[in-house]
């Protein structure tokens, strides 16, 4: 049996010469052409519509609550603490040396200009005194002689120089004499109540000693300190209202203003005068000044509305034409319990009171009124 041998098969696979062989390549290069053409023109798969798209992204304007305010006139007040302290204070020191021979006063009286606290013994002052007078009607005597004695020629110049001499002496010693005994005597300066005072009868004290204090309340002065850019704000005689931690309201006058600042502080020392009556308020007590100093124009609002801008001022935002957000620096001008007084807005404005915090300058908004505000926001 002849072995059979494998058919010779090198050289029968040209695809060249077979049909169909450069089918695939067309293929090939036709999607190439297709996905550069739709890459390129992107109308294979279109985008939507620029209006349709702007839609989609467009943001929806926040809902905000607006207050319309108009500008009223307003009583400026310029208010400080501040405590009261006696108009004059001072210490009554013993001028003579000796045992307290009377007390007439007490501790917390009122007393009046020279009026006699308290004697120190005078009794050797007395002899002192009497001394002293004796010598000068000697001396006046002497002189009377001389004098007589010149005008007859027997005396000389000489003699009645050293009579006036003496008589002088004397009349000095009695007047120092005199001195010594009305210090014995311990009086007021002046009107007011004694702060202090330490004297017993029977008590030795020495000259010098201080023995009382006395305080003058009548008026009483309150001090407040003022910054710099409230001074040209007051002037002498301004009539202020003084509020004590006592719960006591007076009027009061302003009496002084400093014209040199603290070193320390860069304030002004400012004093109010109030009556005060047999000294019936004491010193020592805080109060609270207020000054009226001029009216201006301004709006009412609540402290929670306030807010900062970028550089760190204090404003309000409030909501323009064509609704778009604007933050108006203000100043605070007045406090009270309630609200704040701010000038610094137009005449009439329409102030953001909820959602502030929300938006910013430039913001388009949607301003509803209050109620409305809150309803919406609670739906978005």
């Amino acid at each position: 049996m002849a072995q059979e041998t494998e058919p010779d098969l090198a050289g029968r696979l040209t695809f060249q010469s077979d049909k169909g062989a450069n089918r695939s390549k067309w293929l090939a290069i036709l999607l190439a052409i297709l996905l550069v053409g739709w890459m390129g023109s992107g109308y294979i798969l279109p985008s939507e519509p620029e209006e349709e798209l702007a839609e989609q992204t467009e943001t929806r304007a926040v809902t905000v609550a607006v207050m319309p305010s108009v500008a009223q006139d307003v009583q400026l007040v310029l208010t400080a603490e501040g405590q009261s302290v006696p108009d004059r204070a001072t210490q009554i020191a013993a001028k003579a040396t000796g045992q307290i021979e009377a007390v007439l006063v007490s501790r917390g009286d009122l007393v009046v200009a020279g009026q006699e606290l308290g004697r120190v013994d005078a009794e050797t002052i007395d002899a002192q005194l009497l001394q002293a007078q004796t010598q000068l009607d000697q001396a006046t005597r002497d002189l009377d002689n001389a004098l007589a004695l010149q005008q007859r020629g027997v005396a000389t110049e000489d003699r009645v120089t050293q009579a006036r001499a003496s008589k002088a002496a004397a009349e000095a010693a009695v007047t120092a004499a005199q001195e010594q005994r009305d210090n014995t005597v311990i009086r007021a300066p002046f009107a007011g109540r004694l702060n202090e005072f330490t004297l017993d009868e029977g008590e030795f004290v020495e000259n010098g000693d201080v023995v009382a204090e006395v305080l003058d309340n009548d008026p009483l002065t309150v001090v407040i300190q003022v910054p710099q850019v409230a001074l040209s704000r007051l002037k002498a005689d301004q009539m202020a209202e003084v509020q004590f931690i006592t719960g006591e309201t007076r009027t009061g006058k302003v009496g002084f203003i400093g014209s040199n600042a603290d070193q320390q502080t860069r304030t002004f020392r400012v004093e109010v005068q109030v009556d005060n009556p047999e000294s019936v308020m004491p010193a020592g007590l805080s109060a609270r000044v207020a000054i009226p100093t001029g009216e201006a124009r301004g709006h009412f609002i609540s402290p929670a509305i306030l807010s900062l801008g970028v550089n760190g001022d204090l404003g309000i935002k409030t909501v323009t034409e064509g609704n778009v957000v604007a933050f108006q620096e203000v100043s605070i001008v007045r406090a009270q319990t309630d609200g704040v007084w701010v000038t610094g807005l137009p005449e009439e404005a329409d102030i953001i009171t909820v959602g502030q915090g929300f938006v910013n300058a430039g913001d388009v908004v949607d301003p509803r009124p209050a109620t409305e505000a809150q309803s919406a926001q609670v739906s978005q």
